[in-house]
C-alpha cells in the first residue's frame, strides 16, 4: 500500500489516528487541602490534678474483716486503705504514722480495745466505730469519747459503709439502727447518775494505752482534739475532782445537757445527733452557755463546769 494513503474512516466518519496527540491535555488540578488553623498564641494550661484519695486506717482483730474492708474500700476511686491494725495500740501507732482522714475502729480487740484507744485516736483523725458490739452502754461510751459515728455489722450495705466513711471525713455522723435506738433511749430516759462498768471489762486497758501525740502535732486554738484524751482519761479512771456548784450559773435543763456533752468531748455535730436538734440550735445554746459561764472558749467553759478553773477574785462567778 502506498505510504500516502490515508487510513480508512471509521464508522463515525472520523479517521482513526494510530498515534497519540502531539499536545496532551493539561493535568487535572485538585483543590488544595483546607489550611489548618493557626496555632493559639496561648500556651495550654496545666492539666487538672487528680483528686486526692481519702485515706483510711482499718482497725479490727479479725484478719478476714480487715481484708474484706480493704478490698471494698480500696476498690473505690476516691478511697485508699493505707494501713491495718489488729488492736488499739497498733491502731494508734498506724494512725500516728499515716495521719489518715478516717479511722475505722472495732470495739472488742485483744490488748488495748477500741474504747480504750478511742480518746487517743480522736485527737489525730476522725473515728468511725465499725463493730459487732451493739450494747447501748458501749454506744453511749463511744460517742461520749468522741466517735464520729457508730455502725454495727449486718445493719448496713457496702454502699452505705462507703458513704459513711466519706461523711465521717466531712464531719457528718452515721448511725445504724442499733446505735440510733440507743441514742433515742438516752433521750427518752436520760443518763443514769452513775455509769456501770462496760461489758467484759472494756476500757480497762486505758492505763496502758499509748500516750496522746505531742502538742506540736495537734491542731491549734485549743480544739476539742487536744482536750479529748484528757477528758476521756479522767472520766474513765474516776478522778477525785470535787463536784462544782453548777447552780450558780443558772443554766436551763437543755443547756445543762449540752454543757455535759461539751465536757464529755463531743463536737457540735455529735451533740446535734445526740440531742436530735440542728447544729445551728447547738451553737445558739453554746453562745448562751458561754455568756452564763463567762467563758470565751470551750476549754474555759469546761474548766468552769468541772470546777477546775482557777479562782479569780475580781471575776464573777
Amino acid at each position: 500500500m502506498p505510504d500516502d494513503v490515508s487510513p480508512a474512516p471509521n464508522r463515525y466518519g472520523a479517521a482513526a489516528h494510530r498515534h497519540a496527540p502531539q499536545h496532551p491535555s493539561p493535568p487535572i488540578t485538585r483543590p488544595s487541602a483546607i489550611p489548618s488553623p493557626s496555632p493559639s498564641p496561648f500556651a495550654p494550661g496545666p492539666a487538672a490534678p487528680a483528686p486526692e484519695r481519702l485515706r483510711v486506717v482499718v482497725a479490727d482483730d479479725n484478719p478476714v474483716v480487715r481484708a474484706g474492708l480493704g478490698v471494698l474500700l480500696s476498690g473505690r476511686a476516691d478511697i485508699q486503705v493505707v494501713a491495718e491494725a489488729a488492736d488499739g495500740r497498733e491502731a494508734y501507732e498506724k494512725t500516728l504514722e499515716h495521719r489518715p482522714d478516717v479511722v475505722l475502729l472495732d470495739v472488742r480487740m485483744p490488748g488495748v480495745d477500741g474504747i480504750s484507744a478511742l480518746p487517743h485516736l480522736v485527737g489525730i483523725a476522725p473515728v468511725l466505730m465499725l463493730t459487732y458490739s451493739r450494747e447501748s452502754e458501749i454506744v453511749h461510751e463511744a460517742l461520749r469519747l468522741g466517735a464520729g459515728g457508730y455502725l454495727v455489722h449486718g445493719e448496713f450495705t457496702a454502699n452505705q459503709l462507703v458513704q459513711a466513711v466519706r461523711d465521717t471525713k466531712d464531719g457528718r455522723a452515721n448511725f445504724t439502727v442499733t446505735a440510733a435506738d440507743a441514742l433515742l433511749a438516752h433521750m427518752r430516759h436520760g443518763t443514769p447518775p452513775q455509769r456501770g462498768p462496760l461489758p467484759e471489762g472494756l476500757g480497762s486497758a486505758l492505763a496502758t494505752a499509748p500516750a496522746p501525740p505531742p502538742p506540736h502535732t495537734a491542731e491549734p486554738s485549743e480544739s476539742l482534739s487536744q482536750l479529748q484524751p484528757v477528758v476521756g482519761q479522767s472520766s474513765v479512771s474516776g478522778g477525785s475532782v470535787p463536784a462544782p456548784n453548777r447552780q450558780q450559773y443558772g443554766l436551763s435543763s437543755r443547756e445543762v445537757e449540752v454543757m455535759d456533752l461539751i465536757a464529755s468531748g463531743m463536737s457540735n455535730q455529735q451533740i446535734a445527733a445526740t440531742c436530735f436538734i440542728s447544729e445551728k440550735t447547738v451553737k445558739n445554746h453554746i453562745n448562751r452557755i458561754f455568756t452564763k459561764l463567762h467563758s470565751a472558749t470551750r476549754s474555759e467553759a469546761i474548766a468552769h463546769w468541772l470546777g477546775t478553773a482557777p479562782r479569780n477574785p475580781g471575776r464573777q462567778p
